[in-house]
């Protein structure tokens, strides 16, 4: 839903990548529009992968608005995990063409904007515009994975896409960390080779 009864813009704002060992945490924000339906929304993670790439199309198509912000492994390792999922939201916010009255995320916790903010715990299921902002926040992160994956084949990114898999948990063993892994998360951080 693109508007309610706050009488304008409605952005929908998810993330994807808070659980990984590596990569980015990578937010968006969407604004629907009222008059060009996408059919098939729904939580990113009930979606296959060609299903949710068929969406992330008809997404940046039909929406009024659509951005996404990211916030790299030095970035989280710096600021924390939360703190770093925050500041993708904003840059995913700030990256908006047009200036939303209210702000709906997916949770119970948000960060300090300058617009109107509800959080909604099972947003992405319960909310279009959180539902479209998950699966663009999902498709733009496994891009970015693989990436990673051609820098860095001997981990594996593409089939994990970052998380403690026994294979990347594995590889982190035998390897160390690269670039990618985020060094403040404890098995990263445990890791014999760091």
């Amino acid at each position: 839903m693109a508007t309610d009864c706050c009488q304008g813009p409605v952005a929908g704002v998810d993330e994807a990548g808070r659980g990984p060992l590596a990569g980015p945490v990578v937010a968006a924000a969407v604004v629907l529009h009222p008059n060009r339906p996408i059919p098939g929304l729904a939580d990113s993670k009930q979606l296959s992968a060609r299903r949710r790439e068929a969406l992330d199309l008809l997404i940046r198509e039909r929406a009024l608005a659509c951005a996404v912000g990211v916030a790299d492994a030095v970035e989280i390792d710096r600021l924390n995990i939360l703190q770093a999922t925050f500041l993708a939201m904003r840059r995913a916010l700030d990256g908006l063409e047009l200036e939303p009255v209210l702000v709906r995320i997916d949770g119970n916790r948000a960060p300090v904007l300058p617009w109107a903010v509800q959080t909604l715990v099972g947003g992405d299921r319960l909310d279009r515009a959180i539902s479209a902002a998950s699966i663009l926040a999902k498709v733009w992160r496994d891009e970015l994975m693989l990436e990673a994956h051609a820098a860095w084949p001997e981990y594996g990114f593409d089939r994990h896409k970052g998380y403690p898999t026994t294979a990347h948990l594995a590889a982190l063993d035998r390897h160390g960390p690269c670039p990618a892994h985020r060094r403040s998360f404890r098995p990263v951080r445990q890791t014999t080779l760091f």
